[in-house]
């Protein structure tokens, strides 16, 4: 699969930075069963990173340094990953008996006319998809660009934190490698089905479309659990802290249970009904056949059973650690709590094995 650049290393940590947290996962494998041998969940400070951006570097990598500590992770390569929004991707043919040298020398000739930014601004990789329909001589080939200032501020983050960047990846990507894990939960035709992933965090909701074992759309939308824990924090009276803790533990009073609650479910809804709108509006399809939820928000108890009465498609929330065994230093009872947030670092750790 993909990354912006790529270094050989056996153990790789899957690092989710996210807006409120970043996700740490360590897989190991025998066969072609997983296994967690750590896994962990660190607070970031407010706004240390906003959409997706990176905005205190410091702030990010005391809180990577305190999550690898105290995960004891047998390892400090990571594999880390940039937003969907903030790459340019581009299928290209090219003819087939190029090297991979070669290739890349081609592509850094052409590039100015993919990529509308500077060329000394950007990380430019490419991975060959396979022979085009129309002519066995050429191959199509997936282009990614990022902005550098991206991979640099992460690699940034993970210096402070004493761990280093093995790999750059792209998001959707990360989520798609995971999702080969929950593939079986949807039956024996899951290779034929058009899945929805709908990874809603604090702040923002992606929305990926995966059909014929590709990812054929993504979206970004602002929108996420932030909105939940800022309405607990005026209603009750707590500060931003105490009203994720809540949020997460409960233990607030029964009117969260029958107003505010109900309420926010209906606005996830919404979200989820407008985003696949999106996605019938710009494409040929006018249906999916299963909707998996992920991040944080897809915890909320009952969210999955209102997703599908209402709209009558088949909602699972995403938990790609269902067939995976566990070291005993993993709080099982934690992991499965946190499994449908742990989605992108999952597939940031199966890098290990590529």
């Amino acid at each position: 699969m993909l990354g912006l650049f790529k270094d050989k290393s056996n153990v790789l940590l899957g690092l989710d930075i996210s807006s409120t947290s970043v996700k740490l996962l360590e897989l190991s494998r025998s066969g072609d069963r997983y296994r967690v041998e750590s896994y962990g969940v660190e607070p970031l400070p407010p706004n240390a990173v906003v959409e997706k951006n990176i905005s205190d570097v410091e702030g990010v990598g005391e809180a990577i340094k305190r999550l690898i500590s105290r995960s004891k992770a047998g390892s400090n390569q990571v594999a880390v990953a940039v937003a969907g929004s903030a790459v340019i991707t581009k299928t290209i043919e090219m003819d087939a008996s190029l090297t991979d040298a070669e290739m890349e020398n081609q592509i850094i000739v052409e590039a100015d006319q993919y990529i509308p930014y500077p060329l000394d601004e950007v990380a430019i990789d490419f991975e060959v998809q396979g022979v085009t329909e129309r002519n066995s001589e050429q191959v199509e080939v997936l282009l990614a660009a990022c902005r550098r200032e991206n991979v640099e501020l992460r690699e940034a983050a993970l210096d402070l934190s004493g761990a280093k960047a093995r790999i750059v990846d792209i998001e959707a990507h990360a989520m798609k490698r995971a999702f080969e894990l929950i593939k079986p939960q949807l039956g024996s035709n899951a290779d034929d089905l058009v899945v929805a992933i709908l990874d809603i965090g604090a702040t923002m909701t992606t929305l990926s479309v995966l059909a014929d074992d590709r990812s054929i759309y993504t979206r970004e939308q602002l929108f996420g659990g932030k909105q939940l824990t800022e309405e607990i924090q005026r209603r009750y009276s707590l500060s931003f802290e105490e009203a994720g803790l809540a949020k997460k533990q409960g233990g607030l009073p029964d009117d969260y249970e029958q107003e505010c609650l109900p309420t926010f479910k209906e606005a996830v809804l919404q979200q989820v009904t407008r985003s696949l709108q999106f996605f019938f509006s710009s494409s040929q399809y006018d249906d999916v056949d299963y909707i998996v939820l992920a991040g944080g928000t897809a915890s909320i108890d009952g969210l999955s059973e209102i997703i599908e009465n209402k709209l009558g498609t088949p909602t699972i929330i995403a938990n790609p650690f269902i067939d995976m065994s566990l070291a005993s230093k993993v709080d099982a009872d934690a992991l499965a709590n946190d499994a449908p947030a742990m989605m992108i670092s999952c597939g940031l750790a199966m890098r290990s094995f590529d």
